[in-house]
């Protein structure tokens, strides 16, 4: 969901785990000029079209043939992972985006995956605190927004996409402590 709090959680999350580096969908949108504008007048952002998506499987392909040279080596992290044993030799990529889950190419690529929720009122609360460029013209969060996030969840969870719910309405606090516990349990099952 827009706003959920996507980019902050992994933005922690690589500051506490070993060899961790991240790709955000939000890195491949075309530019203003080659978006669809709807009949209404919107910018139609919320659709895989509006995204370079095989140059993003491009980028993480990329990633997971050489990710010792993306430069994600962090020996202070080493500390954090303590009770994992030879965490030098593990990567992880943080792949974070809003249409993630609706492109086949990319759904054999996860190891585990995560979709943070809001409620209708909270999303778009924190939709008007933020600038955006091109800025959200008047009704595009109801006219255009909150209707793609409901057709591409319904369009995953048809597919059965085995995903992990997570409640945006928590704190960032309660949100990466419980992922961050999952991938921990993750790397120790990859150790045995």
């Amino acid at each position: 969901v827009t706003n959920g709090g996507k980019t902050t959680l992994a933005e922690k999350l690589k500051k506490m785990l070993p060899n961790c580096d991240i790709i955000s969908q939000d890195d491949f949108f075309k530019p203003e000029s080659e978006v669809e504008t709807d009949e209404r007048g919107f910018k139609l952002y919320d659709v895989l079209d509006a995204l370079y998506m095989d140059e993003m499987v491009k980028s993480i392909h990329n990633w997971i043939k050489s990710p010792a040279s993306s430069g994600v080596v962090t020996e202070e992290l080493q500390n954090t992972c303590d009770n994992l044993k030879n965490t030098e030799d593990v990567y992880i990529l943080i792949v974070e985006g809003f249409l993630l889950y609706n492109y086949e190419p990319l759904n054999e690529l996860w190891n585990r995956r995560y979709f943070l929720t809001l409620p209708y009122e909270e999303c778009k609360r924190r939709r008007s605190t933020r600038v955006y460029q091109p800025a959200d013209t008047p009704g595009y969060f109801d006219g255009h927004v909150w209707p793609m996030y409901l057709k591409y969840k319904n369009e995953f969870e048809e597919n059965a996409i085995n995903v992990v719910y997570l409640d945006g309405t928590k704190s960032q606090e309660e949100l990466l402590s419980c992922v961050y516990s999952d991938i921990i349990q993750e790397l120790k099952k990859l150790r045995q």
